[in-house]
């Protein structure tokens, strides 16, 4: 099992401790490192700035938001850092959510799995740079069709430092998991539980079963891991570190009947605690949707508590189709917790 860590998107200002955290990477021998973005901190920069100091961890964005960028805006940006990395760049990439895509992007939202699978697939001609892109889908037309009529096909005039730059899906429905396995090179994950491993394997056996599906479980990446490893002897202090995150990704990251991290929380069997979540937080009572949130919630998707007790419960994680186990956790931990993984 490959090892990997994370560094997520910035509120007040970026962690104070994440140069350290990329160069800890590196000095341990990690496989990865991702940084994301919502709508505030981008993931490019960041991942330029930090990555700067390894030599030898891949770098990747989990995720580089799909309307924040034309395809060919983010296969520049991917070819010039694997150029600058000698090769080490994932191009994870995701959807977001309707509210962030037709709020802050001003782009459109619907049909994000046609979309998305027209958006990899100008990225991997872009990056493979065998001829002048043109591409005329439902929703992306190389050259445009208007304007000045002007517009010509074009290849890329920096050439590739190679020709495919593994692409990472951020998904978490059935659908968008299955077309994680069947296009992409892998998938990232969010929320993931071990309770839930038959219905994501199904899901990702349901994308290698499809005609051109480009991977097979054996040679498909799935990042993932525990939302957070917290050690602490008491679970509850434990739990309340998480609690007000998982508020707001089931209760306000997204519309009611359009939130996907709702919608994950109710297929793990919390759906009428997830909808007094929702409900509360809708509401405007953050501290209610706080307070509803269960610890066994919290013990599906994260590793809280002592030693004994992750050491004991990280066996079960090993045990999915995780393929790369991303460990967040804090720095002075971050060690321990590995050894626990390569042992």
């Amino acid at each position: 099992m490959r090892i990997a860590t994370t560094v997520g998107y910035w509120s007040s200002g970026p962690p104070g401790d994440a140069a350290q955290l990329f160069a800890t990477a590196d000095e341990l021998a990690l496989d990865q490192v991702w940084t994301a973005e919502a709508y505030g901190s981008d993931a490019w920069t960041p991942l330029a700035w930090w990555g700067s100091r390894t030599a030898h961890v891949k770098l990747g964005t989990a995720i580089s938001q799909l309307s924040a960028r034309p395809p060919a805006t983010l296969a520049m940006a991917a070819m010039t850092m694997d150029h600058l990395t000698q090769g080490r760049v994932l191009l994870g990439i995701g959807t977001s959510n309707p509210q962030v895509v037709e709020g802050w992007y001003g782009q459109p939202y619907p049909r994000p799995l046609e979309r998305t699978r027209e958006y990899v697939q100008i990225l991997r001609a872009i990056i493979a740079r065998d001829e002048p892109v043109a591409y005329q889908g439902k929703h992306y037309q190389l050259p445009y069709p208007g304007g000045t009529g002007l517009g010509k096909p074009l290849r890329s005039i920096l050439h590739p430092y190679r020709k495919e730059i593994p692409i990472y899906l951020g998904a978490e429905g059935p659908k968008n998991v299955a077309l994680a396995a069947e296009i992409a090179d892998g998938w990232n994950t969010i929320f993931f539980s071990p309770s839930m491993n038959g219905f994501y394997a199904a899901a990702l056996a349901e994308g290698f079963a499809r005609p051109g599906a480009r991977h097979t479980a054996e040679t498909f990446d799935v990042v993932g891991g525990p939302m957070r490893i917290i050690v602490d002897d008491d679970i509850e202090r434990a739990a309340d570190l998480l609690r007000p995150s998982l508020a707001l990704y089931i209760g306000g990251m997204g519309a009611r009947g359009v939130n996907y991290h709702h919608e994950v929380f109710a297929r793990m069997g919390y759906e009428a605690k997830a909808a007094v979540i929702q409900d509360r937080y809708l509401a405007g009572d953050k501290r209610g949707a706080i307070a509803a949130v269960p610890t066994a919630m919290v013990e599906d998707i994260a590793l809280i508590g002592p030693w004994a007790k992750i050491a004991d419960e990280i066996q079960r994680w090993r045990q999915t189709v995780i393929t790369t186990f991303s460990v967040s956790t804090d720095l002075r931990h971050l060690e321990r917790a590995v050894g626990l993984l390569r042992r």
